[in-house]
């Protein structure tokens, strides 16, 4: 007995990708010098922000003057608190200027927040900035930089790199006719695993950022079951239907590159999730990209890591996609891509020492770099070809050579693998006199023609392709 399943329109939507738009740099995110920001605020206010409530997120009021050579903004009632996670410790803090929280619905250059991020681990404040690059020319979402000279109440708080927000602003402008679905923030913790369907298990680490008076939760449990309990016949389909694995295994191949450690594959942190109301599909986001470029804190050699070993126990999105040999080919082919085009040396030192020598001035002049860690003006000039020692364990330069040299020998070739679910699948009647080719199974992977009581894909020596369930 044979049975004949026909796919056709439902696969050809779901594998479809969503456009990705990247924004142009504007006055908020100026790209060929360092603008100041002057932020005046009630002296007292301005002392507990950093002691008394340097944990809390509240606005405390301010007045801000942003300025370049070409921009000269005055803005008043100003929300302004530290921001972080562990950095909130720092000598050199990192902080939030928000401009709706006095004055709703107010932007600054089309943003409602500015992250200013102090890089206290960073002795370069470099690898934030490459990091975000790389994944805009890989054509990944992600945040928009650039450098700001930061004071407070005329003191000079140093040299900071300015983070675009992750917020239905970041939506509007990247996802165009597609941004009103819900953006999961997910904290240390994340690491979706599945937890059965009570919502309040999965708000502690992943943190609704929109849509916040619906608070649904239904579609990223229903992700997370179908990560981890599709069945194996099943799952290489039913995954591609809740996520668009494509391009989170670009997404990997970036995270593995650049060694975010501190991202979800190893440390089950620092990443976003978005799922696109026009498929219900989640998109994976990075973010919190300074721990990168050789930056370790469990000795261990990111550079000459293995590709497809990198992540740590009990990360399902990683161990499961990789399982697969079809979305193991794509993130061959992605690697592959990325070091051809994007992922090259020679092209990013140059880009890091220009841009070193356009924040020189601003980072030479700050004092607080040494705080933390005691990083000196030579340790910042030597940051590019030097290795500082401690957790900052390779130079940008070394570390560049050794991660492109090393993912290059490792990477496997890529095969073109048939995707299982993909569409244009052609009923059984059309083709039955044309002699069959090869069989897969659902993972991709080849089977006996005769294979029986399995779900089978079958290709003709026609090219054309079709899906059955055959029983003895």
């Amino acid at each position: 007995m044979k049975v004949t399943f026909f796919i056709g329109c439902f696969f050809s939507a779901l594998l479809a990708h969503a456009q990705l738009t990247h924004p142009a740099n504007n006055s908020a995110f100026i790209q060929t010098e360092v603008a100041s920001v002057y932020v005046t605020m009630s002296p007292v206010d301005a002392q507990t922000m950093v002691t008394d409530s340097v944990y809390s997120d509240f606005p405390f009021v301010a007045s801000v003057i942003y300025a370049s050579s070409t921009v000269h903004d005055t803005l008043l009632n100003v929300g302004i608190h530290v921001r972080g996670n562990t950095s909130r410790d720092a000598g050199k803090k990192s902080f939030e200027l928000s401009f709706n929280s006095y004055v709703p619905g107010r932007k600054f250059h089309g943003v409602e927040k500015l992250n200013l991020n102090g890089e206290h681990n960073d002795v370069s404040i470099l690898r934030t900035r490459t990091s975000n690059e790389i994944l805009r020319q890989a054509q990944l979402p992600c945040s928009r930089t650039s450098y700001v000279k930061l004071f407070i109440n005329n003191q000079y708080k140093g040299l900071y790199i300015n983070v675009e927000h992750m917020d239905e602003e970041f939506l509007q402008k990247r996802f165009i006719n597609d941004d009103t679905g819900n953006l999961f923030k997910c904290y240390y913790g994340s690491d979706l695993t599945y937890h059965g369907t009570n919502a309040s298990y999965y708000q502690s680490t992943y943190s609704l950022k929109t849509n916040e008076t619906t608070n649904d939760y239904t579609g990223l449990i229903h992700f997370i079951n179908v990560l981890n309990n599709s069945t194996p016949a099943n799952f290489v389909c039913d995954i591609q239907e809740v996520m668009d694995v494509d391009l989170y295994l670009r997404t990997l191949a970036v995270e593995i590159l650049i060694s975010q450690w501190d991202g979800y594959a190893y440390n089950k942190n620092n990443y976003y999730l978005y799922q696109r109301p026009s498929d219900g599909r989640f998109v994976f986001i990075e973010y919190d990209l300074d721990n990168t470029f050789g930056i370790d804190w469990f000795n261990i050699n990111w550079s000459n890591r293995s590709i497809y070993s990198w992540a740590n126990a009990n990360r399902p999105l990683y161990s499961k996609l990789l399982a697969v040999p079809y979305f193991k080919d794509r993130f061959n082919y992605h690697m592959k891509d990325l070091l051809t085009n994007v992922f090259i040396p020679s092209n990013l030192i140059g880009t890091l020492q220009s841009t070193q020598n356009m924040i020189s001035a601003a980072a030479l002049a700050d004092d607080y770099k040494s705080l933390d860690y005691g990083f000196t003006d030579q340790d910042f000039l030597d940051a590019i070809s030097q290795a500082w020692g401690s957790h900052v364990t390779q130079s940008l330069s070394t570390y560049l050579q050794n991660r492109y040299t090393s993912a290059n020998s490792q990477v496997l070739a890529f095969q073109n693998m048939l995707n299982p679910c993909t569409s244009g699948l052609t009923e059984l009647n059309d083709i039955q006199n044309i002699k069959a080719v090869k069989a897969y199974d659902m993972l991709g992977r080849e089977i006996p023609l005769d294979a029986k009581n399995c779900l089978k894909l079958i290709t003709y020596e026609n090219g054309e392709t079709k899906q059955v369930y055959e029983m003895d």
